[in-house]
């Protein structure tokens, strides 16, 4: 997003920067930039090979972090619930599931969820670039 912390603040253009860091140096993937849709200004989608694997979101005084799990993802997430914040269980339970698995969106606002997000991507697709 360049030059666009006025659109919501330098505290979550800060949190969006670190997050997209995260990604970036756990995953070698495209990064695609696009319009929010309905809900949001901004979106930047992680592909490679057709997939996506997260997309961020950016509006007015808000970032979202999503990611879909299909049902063999839900399924492992599942498995692994106990390993994950009371906090990651709630969103996921109040996600609604489609025909392409369950949207699970995030409005972070500070980085105490990061590595449990870094471990819903790590059940998405494995590492694919080593840690810096």
């Amino acid at each position: 997003m360049g030059d666009r912390p006025h659109l919501f603040g330098e505290r979550l253009y800060g949190l969006w920067n670190m997050l997209a860091e995260r990604i970036d140096a756990l995953y070698d993937m495209d990064r695609i930039w696009d319009s929010g849709g309905k809900g949001w200004s901004y979106e930047l989608k992680w592909r490679r090979g057709g997939k996506t694997l997260c997309a961020l979101y950016a509006k007015e005084d808000s970032i979202g972090f999503m990611v879909i799990l299909g049902k063999a993802e839900r399924e492992k997430f599942e498995a692994l619930r106990g390993g994950f914040s009371p906090q990651i269980w709630a969103v996921y339970d109040a996600a609604r599931t489609y025909h392409d698995g369950k949207w699970i969106m995030f409005e972070p606002t500070d980085e105490s969820l990061f590595d449990d997000f870094m471990r819903l991507l790590a059940i998405k697709r494995r590492l694919n670039r080593k840690s810096r």
